[in-house]
């Protein structure tokens, strides 16, 4: 028999007292993103960016750093980065919908922002928080740009539907179809539509069950 698993409010209580000073006294994000730019060091860990991000550290701006110029921290404003510009065709950009700075920063240049992303013409329904804030790449899109920027026409996908067996499949297909008399008139292919297509079927005929 198992044994009753005993109520210690004491223990109980002593770990959220325990849980609560550790959330008090975790560092600040303007604790953990403050950058020494001349030695390109974090004061509070001491580790070094790498030497490629040294030029972007001193010529970009943080995320937080350009909403913090802004009327309600730029909520509504549309903000890209340039490694997405140099990277992609399609427009990839974050609006702004929701900031969470530290007051506790001198310039209040850093904190959380959540926002719709539109990554390479696709647009995210859900809003979700934006990650890699404290990178040195983000650039604001100007208002009378921001349509222009947006505008995108998408290319239809091309859609592979057959594809060749490996050659030792196709060999083996191949004695197969000679073994049973078959005329090979043409090439072996694989039908990518019935090969994702089986794991369904498979599992709604599973789940649907054989009749007793």
């Amino acid at each position: 028999m198992a044994r009753k698993k005993l109520h210690r409010p004491i223990a109980a209580m002593a770990k959220k007292i325990r849980e609560y000073r550790a959330l008090k006294n975790r560092p600040r994000e303007s604790q953990r993103f403050a950058l020494d730019y001349e030695t390109m060091r974090r004061p509070l860990t001491q580790k070094r960016l790498p030497v490629r991000a040294w030029e972007d550290a001193r010529s970009e701006h943080r995320l937080l750093a350009l909403l913090c110029r802004l009327p309600r921290f730029g909520v509504g404003r549309t903000v890209t980065r340039k490694s997405w510009l140099w990277a992609h065709d399609e427009p990839c950009y974050w609006v702004i919908a929701k900031v969470k700075a530290d007051y506790t920063a001198e310039n209040m240049d850093h904190g959380r922002a959540w926002g719709y992303l539109t990554f390479r013409g696709k647009t995210e329904e859900k809003m979700r928080e934006i990650d890699k804030v404290m990178y040195h790449d983000w650039r604001m899109v100007p208002k009378h740009e921001e349509e222009a920027f947006k505008k995108f026409t998408p290319v239809p996908e091309e859609t592979i539907r057959y594809l060749p067996y490996p050659p030792l499949l196709r060999a083996m297909i191949l004695a197969q179809w000679q073994k049973e008399g078959k005329p090979i008139t043409e090439e072996p292919m694989i039908d990518l539509e019935k090969v994702t297509a089986s794991p369904l079927r498979r599992a709604k005929k599973k789940a649907a069950g054989t009749p007793v």
